[in-house]
């Protein structure tokens, strides 16, 4: 099993989840986090951690998230390790409201400069 970052984390990338994580298992992208599969001990201490409520363990991941576990799996093996807490993105507040945002995912190299 794992834990997957779903949807409700693009364009808010909030870090108190790595800040908690024990085995590093964070990945940064440019507007999401991701979690490494292969890293993830399912420890949980991330999830209540989240202030908008993205992340899950894979069996409880909604049904029109699902897609996240095989993105989480992809983005992780190309996505830097993120292994301190930082800042949100700029206007992560506004978006953290916002639902429908997958169309936003950026899945570049790594963290906006």
């Amino acid at each position: 099993m794992t834990h997957v970052v779903t949807e409700a984390c693009i364009r808010c990338k909030y870090t108190d989840c790595v800040v908690v994580c024990p085995v590093d298992a964070f990945r940064e992208g440019p507007n999401m986090l991701a979690i490494d599969p292969d890293d993830c001990i399912d420890c949980a201490l991330c999830v209540p951690e989240c202030p908008v409520d993205a992340i899950f363990l894979d069996d409880l991941t909604p049904p029109d998230q699902r897609d996240f576990l095989a993105l989480n799996a992809r983005l992780a093996k190309r996505w830097r390790v993120i292994s301190r807490g930082k800042g949100s993105l700029p206007d992560a507040d506004a978006w953290a409201l916002v639902r429908d945002k997958r169309h936003l995912l950026d899945e570049g190299n790594g963290p906006a400069s």
